[in-house]
């Protein structure tokens, strides 16, 4: 019998639709636990660099050791909060999370995009990580177009170096989709949310038991 995955993701950038995503696959079925973003499962660290100016720790005085390394620990916790049989439904998977650590890297140590998603892979490598099938949602396949109809949908503009951090952002997912990193990418390029959902629903379905699915039918 095919056993349940234990984690399913949703991963894209700001403004893509995996809240919305997210909420929807709750509904399908009850064997889902969402289980949210990582620093909802270790908020101390977030908490103490939040105290002061965020983004300049996040972008200027953070190393990429120190980023990864949160985000991985914050991984860790949350896969730890998975109840025996569920599937844990993650707002931003363990791909997304080195995607976010990689284009951070490329605007703040100004490494090209493979150069970045290399340093971070490796600093990944040494702790153990969940498996889990990671569906990715993209606004389009082209960065500068994924970027224009994601930060339109911001309602106000970025500034300062968030906006080369999002498009370095677009690029490394647009790599990671490339080399086969994630279990599904999804085109969400002038598509209803819908037909996302139903793209997002068979990829996800592919991955369950059709007796999973039975005894926990759509609501």
């Amino acid at each position: 019998m095919q056993s349940v995955p234990n984690f399913v993701s949703l991963n894209g950038p700001d403004n893509v639709g995996k809240t919305t995503q997210l909420r929807r696959l709750v509904d399908f079925w009850s064997g889902f636990q969402p289980l949210g973003a990582v620093h909802e499962h270790d908020p101390e660290p977030w908490a103490e660099v939040a105290v002061g100016d965020y983004a300049t720790w996040w972008f200027e005085t953070s190393t990429t050791m120190e980023l990864t390394t949160m985000l991985l620990a914050g991984h860790a916790k949350r896969a730890a909060a998975r109840e025996t049989g569920r599937t844990g439904l993650l707002d931003r998977g363990l791909p997304m999370l080195l995607a976010v650590a990689a284009a951070t890297c490329v605007v703040k140590d100004r490494l090209a995009v493979r150069e970045a998603l290399g340093t971070v892979a490796g600093i990944a490598r040494a702790r153990p990580t969940p498996v889990e099938t990671s569906v990715l949602l993209l606004p389009a396949r082209d960065p500068d177009r994924s970027y224009a109809i994601t930060s339109a949908r911001e309602g106000r503009s970025w500034t300062g170096i968030y906006p080369a951090y999002q498009m370095a952002l677009h690029s490394v997912l647009l790599r990671q989709a490339d080399n086969g990193v994630y279990s599904a990418v999804v085109d969400c390029q002038d598509r209803s949310t819908d037909d996302v959902y139903a793209e997002v629903l068979g990829c996800v379905s592919a991955h369950l038991p059709v007796t999973s699915l039975e005894d926990g039918s759509p609501r």
